[in-house]
């Protein structure tokens, strides 16, 4: 077992200085039933921590770090655009340029604004199809994240799916009185709620695939649903590509599914892990944001010009060498079809799903297809299973209801490495 008397010495001074002693609530290590770990560093496929320990890195700053840490091209993009000036709250050149390589790798992108977090992007986006629709009401779906602005923190009780109720303290009923709330790959929960707020709902967002109830993949024609839907209500919709973005393919889970949507938001891996995000979509949407339209939204460090020159840096690498994506889902196939096997040895009761880089091991026998069935996973077993590879030097989400994410710094080495690790618990646990 690691030594970890420094994350421990920094944890107890931070509990009396931040809420939680983080900032950022699944940082705190609840779900696992332990002390977080602090990260001093990372590099290609690795962390380590405050007190020397090195891991494999499955969590990535939450999917950004997909070149792996501490790039070369990526490094030296932020210490030149360093020196040049960390912020001016003005126009840059960096920015068209950004704007520029979106617009030209995303196709339903034909207008873009840079934000700073992908809550930005997606309260952003909601604020527009509003102006845009001069409607109010939204539909989110159960088990979907869009960040943590008053209206999407809400949540379904069970067979709720006219309404919602806050899901945080602090979150004024009133807030979350125009959000409906679906059931994810249920289209018939869709219709319904379209058909008892007849011209009322201004949009749809998704994760076109969820990733914040552990990796849930969209059902065969329900993004196309969706799609349809929208079109033929007078609704907009809003694919969450916070997490799916950059990450599937050059064009995202839009380009790999083929399925356009009016607005799109995006999170870090546009900024290489610095805090950045976008949205985007049609043109006659965009131009309802001011200046040029009645839809307020700003942001001092918008556009911010060392984020952008990550950014650019990043995106283009991966535009310039799509055997990134390639090699990245092969490496996925291996490491998920290998959780699989070992699952089919030892009689787990878990599933995977997985797309691509991307994939979660659910400890339920599934098939998990939406909320309802991620939350029949055991988090106890899931907490000792993070607890066991930890131990193995092995970094996973702190929680069962989060995503893996592989890198391009990721190889045989280590996803075997992994397969092993696991291999060892559930052999112990059988």
């Amino acid at each position: 077992m690691p030594r970890l008397d420094r994350s421990k010495e920094l944890f107890s001074e931070a509990v009396k200085l931040i809420p939680g002693g983080v900032n950022s609530p699944v940082r705190a290590f609840r779900s696992v039933n332990r002390d977080p770990v602090f990260i001093a560093s990372g590099e290609g496929a690795y962390v380590t921590d405050a007190d020397g320990n090195s891991y494999i890195d499955y969590v990535g700053s939450w999917g950004p770090m997909i070149l792996g840490h501490a790039h070369a091209g990526v490094l030296d993009a932020v210490t030149a655009a360093a020196r040049k000036g960390l912020s001016f709250g003005a126009a840059t050149e960096a920015e068209v340029s950004m704007a520029r390589l979106m617009t030209s790798l995303v196709p339903s992108l034909e207008m873009v604004r840079m934000v700073n977090s992908g809550t930005e992007a997606t309260m952003s986006a909601l604020r527009a199809a509003r102006g845009f629709t001069q409607r109010d009401k939204i539909l989110k779906f159960a088990g979907c994240y869009h960040g943590h602005s008053d209206a999407l923190l809400v949540k379904a009780g069970s067979g709720l799916l006219s309404g919602s109720t806050p899901d945080s303290a602090g979150v004024p009923a009133s807030c979350a009185a125009d959000t409906l709330v679906a059931q994810y790959n249920d289209l018939d929960s869709v219709e319904k709620l379209f058909g008892q707020n007849k011209n009322q709902i201004a949009a749809i967002i998704v994760e076109p695939v969820a990733a914040n109830m552990g990796v849930v993949l969209p059902a065969p024609l329900f993004l196309e649903g969706l799609r349809d839907i929208c079109s033929k209500e007078g609704a907009l919709l809003i694919f969450d590509e916070v997490i799916t973005g950059f990450r599937l393919g050059i064009d995202g889970a839009q380009g790999h599914f083929g399925i356009t949507p009016d607005l799109s938001a995006f999170g870090k891996i546009i900024g290489g892990g610095m805090p950045v995000g976008a949205y985007g979509g049609r043109r006659d949407i965009m131009e309802m944001v001011a200046p040029s339209g009645p839809v307020y939204q700003a942001g001092t460090l918008s556009g911010n010009p060392v984020a952008m020159a990550v950014g650019i840096t990043q995106l283009s690498y991966l535009r310039d060498h799509p055997e990134v994506y390639s090699r990245i889902a092969a490496l996925g196939e291996t490491l998920f079809s290998g959780l699989e096997s070992i699952i089919q040895r030892t009689g787990a009761p878990c599933c995977v799903n997985h797309i691509g880089s991307l994939g979660s091991l659910f400890f339920t026998p599934g098939p998990v297809t939406g909320f309802p069935q991620a939350l029949l996973s055991d988090t106890a077993a899931y907490a000792a299973y993070f607890n066991h590879l930890i131990e193995a030097g092995i970094y996973t989400a702190p929680a069962q209801f989060e995503a893996l994410f592989i890198s391009n710094a990721h190889g045989e080495t280590e996803i075997n490495r992994t397969l092993l690790a696991a291999e060892r618990f559930f052999q112990k646990e059988k």
